[in-house]
């Protein structure tokens, strides 16, 4: 048999120095052990957030995903751009 995932919406910011600010909104303050604005051109950008899976690193141009976790709560994971690309399409009726 074969199965197609279901199509979950979420909430979407990529890491850029330009929009920090919004995807560090994203976050829950409990959620970041970490973060960079990258406010210098020797600094780099980033944030480590604490998912369901353990402490994961974004980097600049990776994508900060909020999603549902089924439960009535919700999930924050990143993703690289290429993942995002691949898997990941707006959504405009929602």
């Amino acid at each position: 048999m074969k199965y197609i995932k279901k199509p979950i919406p979420v909430e979407a910011v990529q890491l850029t120095r330009k929009f920090f600010d919004l995807a560090l909104d994203l976050v829950p303050k409990e959620f970041i052990v970490t973060s960079n604005s990258g406010e210098f051109a020797e600094d780099a950008c980033y944030i480590e957030i604490k998912t369901a899976i353990g402490v994961m690193e974004a980097t600049e141009n990776y994508w900060i995903i909020r999603g549902d976790d089924g439960k009535g709560g919700f999930h924050v994971w990143p993703v690289s751009p290429e993942y995002f690309e691949h898997n990941y399409e707006k959504c405009n009726n929602i």
